[in-house]
């Protein structure tokens, strides 16, 4: 096994939407040690414009790669959809570069022939239309409807997952027009799974969830095992968490994913 297999991968998000993907990734791959990064100073990146997420992207790319990360993944939409083309060329050979979309897309185009499909995601997510575009691309008469959720992410941060609040502001977006009579909904967000419950009691269970945190993980698997770098030593990862900014309700939400006691080291991006 080369030394670059037992490097880490890096996951970064703007909160704890990442830590839904990190958790798919540690599920799939318990061998490899994980390197995460939340950006909560700057969170909610889908309120963002796209040079603020870009040098936000960069930035924490600069610090994965100095941890010397093996593979960078892009755990956030908004990121991904306004900043992946750039890390690509930034990081250029010295790391893999892998986001939360195209994967997804990948995933539809295998599974949704022809079928009516809804998004819903940040603002940055859906006004990019890069999910209607790669989805357009495909050719395969696959009908995408998005709508912007712009409240769910700082509710989700606030620590309102299991509140009446939030189930009936979700209730509201999902019954909105654009959404009507379709097959498949993709949670266009990082922060969805963690409502992925409520939002299958709002269906009924009658539609399918497309959830990106677990095509991630697989994705994740598939680039390391093309590139051979696949961590196959079955000594105890060595996994390390970053904060651009500390809040009590992330703190307490990262115990959802990951149980054992975890340090949240304070990283700011800028001094």
């Amino acid at each position: 096994m080369s030394q670059l297999s037992s490097q880490s991968i890096g996951i970064f998000d703007s909160g704890i939407g990442g830590l839904t993907v990190a958790h798919a990734v540690t599920k799939l791959l318990p061998n490899e040690n994980i390197i995460y990064f939340g950006d909560l100073a700057h969170l909610p990146y889908g309120d963002k414009s796209t040079a603020a997420i870009q040098a936000y992207t960069i930035k924490i790319c600069d610090i994965l790669l100095q941890q010397h990360c093996k593979l960078i993944l892009i755990a956030c939409h908004s990121a991904s959809s306004a900043a992946y083309d750039l890390v690509k060329e930034y990081v250029a050979s010295k790391a893999q570069v892998i986001n939360v979309i195209d994967p997804a897309v990948n995933h539809i185009r295998e599974h949704f022939t022809k079928k009516r499909i809804g998004l819903i995601g940040t603002r940055q997510t859906v006004n990019s239309n890069i999910y209607k575009k790669k989805i357009d691309d495909l050719q395969l008469e696959i009908e995408l409807r998005s709508l912007a959720t712009p409240l769910l992410v700082p509710m989700i941060e606030e620590g309102f997952a299991d509140n009446n609040i939030l189930t009936q502001t979700l209730s509201n977006y999902l019954s909105h027009s654009e959404l009507d009579n379709i097959d498949a909904l993709l949670l266009g967000c990082t922060h969805y799974p963690i409502i992925k419950q409520q939002i299958m009691d709002f269906y009924e269970k009658k539609i399918t969830l497309i959830d990106s945190a677990d095509i991630s993980a697989l994705a994740v698997k598939g680039l390391l095992e093309h590139h051979h770098i696949l961590n196959m030593q079955t000594n105890t990862p060595q996994h390390k968490f970053y904060v651009s900014d500390y809040t009590e309700a992330f703190l307490a939400s990262a115990k959802w994913f990951f149980p054992d006691v975890i340090h949240f080291e304070h990283y700011p991006l800028w001094e």
